[in-house]
């Protein structure tokens, strides 16, 4: 269900707009309200897609002309790195601007439901040569919750069989395409948690608890140590 965009997530569009041109590979860009130009149908069906789940809920969507400088940063003709994959930073950095959650996967595909969508602020991607491209972001904000309890507990029980994906991630890092294409069996990579740093528990990529690792019958499991409260809306 969407929920209508207040004064508060129109503000958030530009701040999310804002930030992202600043984290583009290429040459610097600005981003401007779209004053409703028609998009090439042909542009928005490659598209880089994303959905971004918090607080505040969001779809992002970006569509870079310089197709040809996207693949040169992505490796040339790597099948290891894709544009999706290059954009994805830009569109984390965008994501994060909403508050917290977690961007789900970047992948390219048609968006151009997305951008006629009457919720969506679109803005364009000027550069010194003029449009580079075009970014859409729906901001919908959390629902807010107004059943009893046992009406709650009535709605639930008809999913309660529904399965969801539980993951356990014990850490990231950041490092260049170069970087990437140079791994090889073997390689040891870093990341940013210190041994004994506890390990997020995420429920369809929400972050919902942290944990530690530990071994049931010779298999990988983890200790719930602290559950996460619900985060309200800014």
């Amino acid at each position: 269900m969407n929920f209508p965009a207040t004064a508060q997530d129109t503000a958030a569009d530009a701040r999310a707009a804002e930030t992202l041109v600043r984290h583009l590979p290429g040459p610097a860009l600005m981003a401007t309200r779209h004053a409703g130009t028609p998009i090439p149908p042909a542009e928005l069906a490659r598209a880089v897609r994303a959905t971004f789940v918090g607080a505040r809920s969001a779809d992002l969507a970006l569509v870079l002309v310089d197709r040809e400088g996207l693949a040169e940063a992505a490796g040339g003709e790597s099948l290891a790195v894709n544009a999706a994959d290059v954009l994805r930073p830009a569109l984390e950095q965008a994501a994060a601007t909403l508050g917290d959650g977690m961007l789900g996967d970047a992948r390219e595909g048609d968006a151009s439901v997305l951008f006629a969508a009457a919720d969506t602020a679109v803005f364009e991607l000027v550069g010194e040569a003029g449009v580079a491209g075009w970014f859409a972001v729906a901001v919908r904000a959390a629902p807010q919750r107004s059943l009893g309890d046992s009406q709650l507990t009535s709605k639930l029980g008809r999913i309660s069989n529904v399965e969801m994906t539980l993951a356990v991630e014990i850490g990231r890092t950041r490092m260049s395409v170069r970087d990437l294409l140079a791994i090889e069996p073997g390689a040891v990579i870093e990341l940013d948690r210190s041994v004994g740093t506890p390990a997020d528990v995420l429920l369809n990529g929400r972050l919902i608890a942290h944990g530690e690792i530990v071994v049931v019958d010779q298999e990988f499991a983890v200790r719930i140590t602290r559950i996460l409260d619900s985060v309200e809306p800014d």
